[in-house]
């Protein structure tokens, strides 16, 4: 029976799907038909369904926090369906602090090792100790170490060899007893008082001055990755833009600044339809509304476009975008 999609993704096309389950109880996947095409789902804040959808949307609603205390850290059991924003808040009030540069950020906590979530210089795989999942071939619990997990900028096993072969079921966090702050983004070296709480309501105030709540202006966050390019590329590319924000990654590899690229190409508040590059935030695409999906693909390959015919930067979506029955990648230039 179709079933509206619209309410249950964050940029709100107005879709449907052909069935939509709603798992609360992990015995419910021993018993629920994985058949191509589903979808997994959580709340929806990083994926966009482009089409109506020809299978089943599958949303992971599961509940519970356990916290262990052991040595030197605390062990945090999470279930899947947990609210990512509500853990960072409620670890922060039991006073076990680390997690607060990723505070705000949407989503679930079951979502948030697919793409190892980062904000404001901390990823979320330096305090994932495990990952538990479902295997949809065998119908057992398995799970996975961190190293395991093959985690990446962005990236991880279940975008790649576990995709559609696994549903996390839980997350399991090792958070130090030791704070250490991490104040390496702008806003946070600004700091007069360096505590857990400040971070947390400075990363806070940040993210709403930048990014527009999806529940008032429909929109699915940070739409772009942020490059990264090697040491030699960012030498070349300084030569004629000394102002392009970059940031360390590993020893060969600088970070930049996807919004910053689409800014400088003067792409804020351009509009395709509804859609519209973000007037306060050029890495945000919001839906006015009266949009489709086609919509939406000639917005990314423009900026793709533009953005590599100025800088020879190739912008990849961080976002997940769903076509009528799988995942789809628009590509802009080649690399």
């Amino acid at each position: 029976m179709a079933h509206a999609l619209q309410h249950l993704h964050t940029f709100a096309l107005n879709n449907q799907c052909q069935n939509f389950v709603e798992i609360t109880h992990l015995d419910q996947l021993k018993t629920q038909s994985f058949t191509l095409p589903f979808c997994l789902l959580g709340e929806g804040s990083n994926t966009v369904f482009l089409n109506d959808y020809l299978g089943s949307v599958i949303k992971m609603a599961t509940k519970g926090i356990k916290i262990n205390e052991r040595e030197n850290d605390y062990l945090i059991c999470v279930a899947a369906g947990e609210n990512w924003h509500q853990l960072v808040s409620h670890l922060l009030d039991k006073n076990i602090p680390g997690l607060e540069n990723l505070a705000l950020i949407p989503g679930t906590v079951g979502a948030s090792p697919v793409q190892n979530i980062g904000a404001y210089g901390v990823e979320l795989a330096k305090f994932i100790e495990s990952v538990e999942y479902f295997d949809i071939a065998n119908k057992a619990m398995m799970t996975l170490t961190n190293e395991q997990c093959q985690f990446g900028y962005r990236d991880s096993i279940f975008k790649h060899a576990l995709k559609n072969k696994a549903v996390i079921t839980q997350v399991y966090f090792a958070i130090p007893k030791k704070w250490q702050p991490v104040l390496s983004y702008g806003p946070l070296q600004q700091l007069a008082t360096i505590t857990p709480r400040a971070v947390f309501d400075q990363v806070i105030q940040t993210r709403n001055s930048k990014l527009p709540n999806p529940y008032i202006l429909p929109n699915a966050g940070s739409f772009f990755k942020n490059p990264i390019i090697t040491n030699q590329q960012l030498a070349d590319l300084l030569k004629s833009f000394a102002d392009l924000p970059h940031y360390k990654y590993g020893q060969n590899h600088h970070k930049v600044a996807a919004g910053w690229l689409i800014d400088q190409v003067g792409l804020k508040g351009h509009r395709v339809a509804g859609i519209e590059v973000h007037k306060q935030q050029a890495l945000v695409l919001v839906n006015h509304g009266n949009s489709e999906g086609s919509d939406l693909i000639t917005m990314i390959r423009h900026i793709q476009h533009t953005v590599f015919a100025k800088y020879n930067i190739v912008l990849e979506h961080e976002v997940r975008l769903i076509n009528k029955d799988s995942e789809c990648q628009i590509y802009g230039e080649p690399a």
